[in-house]
């Protein structure tokens, strides 16, 4: 009955903010059955749609990961943002400073020449552990000082982009170049796209092995979560503190594991868009990745299952955006926040699906 519950308030929000959604689009004057089919249907064309589908699923499932590992110690992060920027930017800095120099990059010394099968590991190791350090702040003004997190992971966003930018302008940017970019990483640094590997899958779309990461970082973190001391620990401390604490579990040791844990999952973003994507730190290349990661882990019930699922969903939102956009009269690809703000709305408005089931004997056995 649990599961079936966990299952279907998820399902109900989609379906529900979907029936709001295609009423608005009827009001607007343009046809909802036809606005759904570009929506949904231009997600799942191959190769284009599906290839790009997952390439935009795949920063989400990292975030979405990364919230729902912290809300499981009863924390909240909202520092996903900052945290996948540091990430970035570390993983751009060792690509390009341990490398053979790209060939615009030749403004930038190297401290040495790594072959890939050493550079690729130490640029991900970079992200990871950039991003843990950056969600292990919070973790520890929580922990030894009692500081909020949601407060401290919401500056540190700010801090994080502000620093960043500075370096990129002042000290990683070849000179002349109008973007806000840093120099490129080494080619030796790059991951190679699904397309070099899948039949049919031009080499052209950009999702790349980082994808494959994000699955299987979904499968290591049901692992740790659920079948290790160390992930009963953390949920326990997330469950009820206070009898956690009583059982000799240290809660400010959980709050600190969690909050890192948490800030290196978002930062494998980094792994994305650096080693497999542009090939370098982009000043502001996210496009709210750490915020809808939150939107992610609510609708995917802080489950990694869920979070991949979710995060599909949202990618499906997004790859179809594009198409409403230049194919409807009426409707913009405004549409994809209108739905994603819906579907959190009643995710959240969980309590007003509970009479209704009741009647129909699905929550008698359910606690919600």
């Amino acid at each position: 009955m649990k599961l079936l519950r966990e299952i279907l308030f998820p399902l109900i929000a989609v379906f529900a903010a979907f029936v709001v959604g295609g009423i608005v689009v009827w009001i607007i004057g343009d046809s909802p059955f036809q606005t759904y089919k570009l929506l949904i249907g231009s997600a799942f064309s191959w190769p284009d749609g599906i290839g790009y589908t997952l390439f935009n699923a795949t920063p989400l499932i990292f975030t979405g990961l990364a919230v729902a590992v912290a809300f499981r110690c009863g924390l909240l992060n909202i520092g996903a943002e900052g945290q996948l920027y540091v990430a970035a930017f570390a993983a751009a800095w060792v690509g390009f400073k341990f490398g053979a120099p790209a060939p615009d990059n030749t403004v930038i010394s190297q401290i040495a020449h790594l072959p890939a099968i050493l550079l690729v590991p130490m640029c991900c190791l970079a992200a990871i552990v950039a991003g843990a350090i950056w969600g292990g702040i919070p973790g520890i003004l929580k922990a030894k000082f009692g500081s909020h997190e949601v407060i401290n992971t919401i500056m540190l966003n700010f801090i994080a982009v502000a620093l960043l930018s500075y370096f990129t302008q002042y000290h990683y940017k070849i000179p002349g170049d109008a973007i806000m970019q840093t120099a490129p990483i080494s080619p030796n640094a790059s991951l190679p796209t699904l397309g070099r590997f899948i039949p049919g899958l031009p080499a052209r779309i950009p999702l790349n092995f980082a994808f494959i990461l994000a699955v299987i970082a979904c499968i290591l973190v049901y692992v740790f979560l659920w079948k290790t001391k160390w992930g009963y620990e953390m949920r326990a401390t997330g469950a009820n503190p206070s009898a956690a604490e009583y059982g000799g579990i240290s809660i400010r040791k959980q709050i600190i594991l969690a909050m890192a844990i948490s800030g290196g999952l978002a930062g494998m973003v980094g792994i994305n868009e650096v080693l497999g994507y542009r090939h370098r730190y982009y000043d502001g290349f996210s496009a709210n990745y750490g915020f809808v990661g939150i939107a992610v882990a609510l609708l995917g019930r802080n489950h990694p299952v869920g979070v991949f699922l979710a995060a599909i969903l949202f990618a499906i939102l997004l790859r179809g955006g594009i198409f409403v956009d230049a194919y409807t009269i009426h409707v913009s690809k405004d549409i994809v926040d209108m739905l994603q703000g819906i579907v959190i709305i009643f995710v959240a408005a969980e309590a007003m699906f509970r009479g209704p089931l009741k009647k129909f004997g699905l929550m008698k056995k359910a606690k919600v």
